[in-house]
């Protein structure tokens, strides 16, 4: 029976990620901003950074207001989309 449960959540994911194109980044808006590995930035990264209008940065994980502000200008709506939780975590857990 924890099988069949597996298969299913395995197959909800699978269908629900390529019909909100979280493998094709498709609907992604023009212009939009990539993800950033760095939660924290500090010195010379910090003060570039801010330099930056907000719509402009680059997504970052755990930066809940600026990814917000980024979504709601870029695609009209404050919630993340499915492909948002995989990328932020790819991202944080990626090591460079």
């Amino acid at each position: 029976m924890f099988r069949f449960y597996r298969y299913a959540i395995i197959g909800l994911v699978a269908s629900t990620s390529i019909a909100t194109g979280l493998f094709a980044d498709s609907r992604r808006g023009s212009g939009e901003p990539d993800w950033t590995s760095g939660i924290i930035k500090s010195g010379e990264e910090r003060d570039a950074l801010r330099s930056v209008p907000v719509t402009n940065r680059p997504y970052r994980p755990l930066h809940f207001y600026g990814n917000t502000v980024r979504r709601l200008h870029y695609r009209g709506t404050a919630l993340p989309a499915p492909r948002d939780v995989v990328q932020a975590g790819a991202v944080t857990v990626r090591r460079d």
